[in-house]
Parts: structure tokens; sequence; C-alpha cells
């Protein structure tokens, strides 16, 4: 599991638990089932209508991308590029071809290829970017998703809200306060799960693919440019040494304050 993700769910139920325990002396009153069912299922009911079916089935997938500890193996395909390049260089297409079988990543797979199949540069860098460009569009719905279903849980939290204080309001010439009781909770308690769905879950899963999407989009635009410098016929030392600089100042840049190079990006 992501690290990042597992210490946020932990402090997270950690949050909660200290609620429970120390702000009432009946946890119980912060289980409302109806207040709950009227912010989930409101939040999803607006959400299959705001999307495409296979969009909105996409959810759980996106998830358990979020939990994972998901890498990006940069070293390993700029060792690959540098000696995909160095073979280019020597004119051995049959080695070029072999190593091509074993490279991974399929952007620098298709780029590699794309040079040896001796295709003009502007056109594989115009390739290359529509992938990059269609990537990030992609992954930029993905988030999107959970940042309208932040938007939505929070409506149905005050949608609750409304209900509970109608009934409330007919309630109050019985007299009877259990069932005052009762309906104000559910005023109540449904602005609560909507304000804690929204910024304890969805708002923070959108936050994380997002950046996902960055270091993703990082890399290839890394790999790019080392197509572009295989396509010249540049010296793959020099590839090395430009392509780990680039990644290196990434990596000072995302990771402020630490030291060293590591060998992969990780969430």
């Amino acid at each position: 599991m992501n690290p990042s993700t597992l210490i946020g769910m932990l402090v997270g139920i950690m949050l909660l638990a200290t609620v429970l325990l120390f702000s009432t002396e009946d946890p119980a009153l912060f289980i409302n089932l109806p207040g709950l069912g009227i912010v989930l299922f409101g939040t999803m009911a607006a959400t299959f209508i705001s999307y495409p079916l296979r969009e909105v089935l996409r959810i759980f997938g996106l998830l358990g991308t979020v939990l994972r500890n998901e890498r990006l193996y940069a070293r390993k395909d700029i060792e690959e590029l540098v000696s995909l390049s160095r073979l280019w260089m020597a004119g051995d297409l049959k080695a070029v071809e072999r190593a091509l079988d074993n490279v991974a990543n399929p952007f620098l797979k298709t780029g590699a290829q794309l040079v040896v199949d001796m295709t003009p540069e502007e056109d594989v860098m115009d390739l290359l970017q529509w992938r990059i460009a269609r990537l990030r569009a992609r992954e930029h719905a993905e988030a999107q998703l959970f940042r309208v279903m932040a938007t939505y849980a929070p409506a149905f939290g005050m949608v609750g809200t409304l209900v509970g204080l109608v009934n409330l309001m007919f309630l109050l010439g019985d007299g009877d306060m259990t069932s005052i009781g009762q309906q104000m909770a559910i005023a109540l308690m449904t602005t609560f799960y909507g304000v804690l769905l929204a910024n304890l879950l969805f708002k923070p899963v959108a936050v994380k693919l997002e950046r996902r999407t960055e270091e993703r989009v990082a890399l290839m635009n890394t790999i790019m440019q080392g197509i572009s410098m295989m396509n010249r016929k540049r010296s793959p030392a020099l590839m090395r040494e430009t392509l780990n600089s680039f990644m290196a100042h990434y990596q000072d840049e995302i990771n402020d304050g630490r030291k060293g190079k590591p060998a992969a990006l990780q969430r």
C-alpha cells in the first residue's frame, strides 16, 4: 500500500476516534444511517447523472490506484534508452530490435521504434506529444470526477439537513422530545457526513491522482527528450547526463529538502 495513503487513513481514523471518544458521552450519537444514506446515495445518483456509466464504474479502480504504491522507474527507462541509442549509433539494427522486445515502457518503446523506422523527427515528436496530451486529458478527467463528487457530498448533506428541519417543524407541536431529537440528529449529521466525505476522501483522492499525472508526464517528457537526442544521434553519455540532470532537477522540485537521487519516482 502507498505509505502516504496509509498514514492519511490512520490519521483520519484517529481523528474520528478522538471525536467519538472524547467529544461525547455516547459515540453512537454520531451514527445516523438515514443521514449517511442521504449523502452517499445522493452523491452517487448525481454522479451517475453527470457522467457516462463507463466512467463512473472506474471509481473503484481509481481508488485502488491511490492505494497502490506505484513507482515510475525513471532511471531504468533512461538506461534502456541510452542502451538503445548506443546500439542505434553502432548501426546494429538487429540488436536494437531485440532490445526493443525487452522494453517494458510502451511510450519509450514506441518512440524508439519510430526512430529505428527512420521516421522524421518532427513526426515522432508530434506523435509523442499527442500521447502525452491524451494521457494528461484522460487522467485530468479522472481526478475531476472525484472533485465533482466532493462538491456533491456537502450539497446532499445540506439536503439531509433540510429534510431533518422540515420534519422537526412538524414535530414541534407534538412535543415528543425523542422524535424531535432524532430529526435534529438527521439534520446535523448529514452535513457532518457530507463535509467529512468531501474533505477526507474525495478531494484527497483527486489531489493524489493529479500528482500522479504530474509525475508520469514529467517522465514522459524526459523520455521524449531522449528520443529526440537518439534521432539526432547525440552521444549516449551526453544523453544519460542530460536526462539524469532533468530528473534530478524534477526530484528537487517535488522533494524539497531531500538529498540523494532515488532510483525511482514513487508516491
